[in-house]
C-alpha cells in the first residue's frame, strides 16, 4: 500500500504544481522528472534488494524499506524547491523498487501451494488500495497534507509487520533448520506435517531455471503503458476534454482497479495464471485501440463532446483487466518460477528491468504525445499488448496448483510425481 501511495502521488499533485495557483510552481519538463524519478530510484533500489534479502533476511529487508518511505514524505512536506521533490521522489523510488523485489519473494516463500496465487495477488490489491487512497485524499488535500496522510500508511505498516515471521526458505538457506521449523509451525499451525514441506523446500534450493520468462513478463507489463496511465491519469482526462471532473474520473479508475485486483485474487487459483494473462493482454489492446481512436477523432477537429465518457470507459476497462492479469501475475510468477539458488540476484534484476522500462515509458510518454500525438502513443502500447498475448500463449508455463518444486522440475524439462505434503501420498 505504501508503494501505491508513492506511485500515484503525481496524479493529484502534478496538475496543482504545474498550475498558476501553485505555491511552488514547476513547468511541464520539471513535472515529467518528478514523475520519472520514482522509476529511476526503483531501478537502483530493486537491483540490489534481492541480494540484500539473501544476506539479511526477507523480513528485515522489508522492514528496513519502511524508513525511506517515511523520510521521503517528510521531505515533500518540508521542501520548498523542485530539487527537494526530485530527491524525495528518487528516495521513495528506492523503497518502491526494493519492495517490488522482496515482498513477492516473502509472500511466495510463506504461502501454501493451494493459496499462493491468491496471497500473491494481495501484493497488487494493496498496491492499488494505496493508489485509490491517494486519489481520494489528493482530491481533498493540499499536496503537502497529502504527504502526511501517505506517510501514515508506512508508519502503520512498520508497526504491523514487526512481529511477522521470517520465511522458512530463507532460514533453510542459512542452515537454520530448527528456526525454519518454528517459522513453518507459526505459518501452518501445530497439526500440519511440516517435515515433508521442509524436505521439498530443501530440494528446491538446488533447482535452476525460469528467469527468461520472468524478465519477458516484466517487459510486456511495462510496455503496455500502465505507469504512463497511472502517473498521468488526471492529465489524460483533461487532454481528452472529458465531460466528467478529471479528479472524480481518476477516483473511479482507481476504484475499478481495486475491484479487479480483488477479483484476480478470487479467480487466480480457479482460472489459472495463463488464462488471466491472455484475457488481460487481449482486452488491454482493444481498450488502447479505442482510446487512440478517440484521440485521433478529437485531434482531427471533430466534435467529441457527445462521447466524453469514451476515454473514461476505455481507461476503466483497461485498468480492470490489467489489475486482473498483467498487474499482479508477473510479480507473482517471479516469486514462483525463479529458483532459490539465484532468486535473490535474479529477482533484483527482474525488478530493475521492470523499473528501467517504467522510467522509459513514463519519461517518454509526454515526448511521444508531443511528437506523434496521443492516438499513435496509445496505439503503440496496444501493439505491445498484442505481442504480449502471443508470448504468453506460446511460452508461458501454467503454475496453478503446483508446488515450487514441481514448477522448477517442469522448467527443467522433468516431470516428477507430486507429493501431497499433508497426507504423505504420491499422486
Amino acid at each position: 500500500m505504501s508503494g501505491g501511495t508513492a506511485i500515484s502521488w503525481t496524479a493529484p499533485a502534478l496538475p496543482y504544481l504545474t498550475s498558476v495557483n501553485s505555491s511552488m510552481p514547476i513547468n511541464a519538463e520539471e513535472g515529467s522528472w518528478v514523475g520519472a524519478l520514482l522509476p529511476v530510484g526503483a531501478l537502483f533500489g530493486g537491483l540490489p534488494a534481492g541480494s540484500v534479502a539473501d544476506r539479511f533476511g526477507r523480513k528485515n529487508t522489508v522492514l528496513g524499506l519502511g524508513i525511506p518511505f517515511i523520510v521521503s514524505w517528510f521531505m515533500i512536506f518540508v521542501g520548498n524547491s523542485v530539487w527537494v521533490l526530485y530527491s524525495a521522489r528518487f528516495l521513495v523510488g528506492l523503497a518502491v523498487g526494493g519492495a517490488c523485489a522482496t515482498v513477492p519473494m516473502y509472500i511466495s516463500e510463506i504461502a501454501e501451494d493451494s493459496v499462493r496465487g491468491t496471497l500473491g495477488s494481495y501484493f497488487q490489491i494493496l498496491l492499488v488500495a494505496g493508489i485509490v487512497y491517494t486519489y481520494i485524499m489528493g482530491a481533498i488535500c493540499h499536496y503537502k497534507i497529502l504527504s502526511v496522510v501517505c506517510a501514515l500508511v508506512s508508519i502503520v505498516f512498520l508497526a504491523a509487520f514487526f512481529k511477522a515471521p521470517e520465511t522458512p526458505v530463507y532460514l533453510l538457506k542459512k542452515g537454520k533448520k530448527a528456526e525454519a521449523e518454528v517459522a513453518l509451525v507459526r505459518l501452518r499451525g501445530n497439526r500440519y506435517d511440516i517435515y515433508s514441506e521442509l524436505d521439498n523446500l530443501q530440494m528446491e534450493l538446488n533447482k535452476h531455471g525460469g528467469s527468461g520468462a520472468s524478465f519477458s513478463l516484466m517487459l510486456f507489463q511495462q510496455f503496455a503503458g500502465i505507469n504512463a496511465v497511472v502517473f498521468y491519469t488526471e492529465k489524460i482526462f483533461i487532454d481528452a476534454g472529458s465531460t466528467m471532473n478529471p479528479a472524480v474520473a481518476t477516483i473511479i479508475v482507481g476504484l475499478a482497479q481495486l475491484t479487479a485486483s480483488y477479483g484476480s485474487a478470487v479467480l487466480i487459483e480457479r482460472a489459472g495464471r495463463k488464462l488471466l494473462l491472455l484475457v488481460s493482454s487481449a482486452v488491454m489492446s482493444l481498450c488502447l485501440g479505442v482510446l487512440g481512436g478517440y484521440f485521433h477523432v478529437k485531434d482531427s477537429g471533430t466534435d467529441v463532446s457527445n462521447f466524453g465518457l469514451v476515454p473514461l470507459a476505455a481507461v476503466v476497462v483497461y485498468m480492470l483487466v490489467f489489475s486482473a492479469g498483467f498487474g499482479p501475475i508477473p510479480w507473482l510468477m517471479t516469486g514462483e518460477i525463479l529458483p532459490q539458488a539465484i532468486k535473490g540476484p535474479a529477482t533484483g534484476m527482474a525488478v530493475a528491468l521492470n523499473w528501467a522500462l517504467a522510467f522509459v515509458v513514463t519519461k517518454s510518454f509526454q515526448d511521444l504525445v508531443s511528437t506523434f500525438g496521443s492516438a499513435v502513443t496509445f496505439w503503440i502500447f496496444g501493439i505491445v499488448c498484442v505481442l504480449g498475448f502471443i508470448f504468453v500463449y506460446i511460452l508461458v508455463l501454467e503454475t496453478k496448483g503446483k508446488s515450487i518444486y514441481e514448477i522448477q522440475n517442469e522448467l527443467g524439462g522433468k516431470k516428477e510425481p507430486k507429493v501431497n505434503i499433508n497426507n504423505n501420498e504420491i499422486a
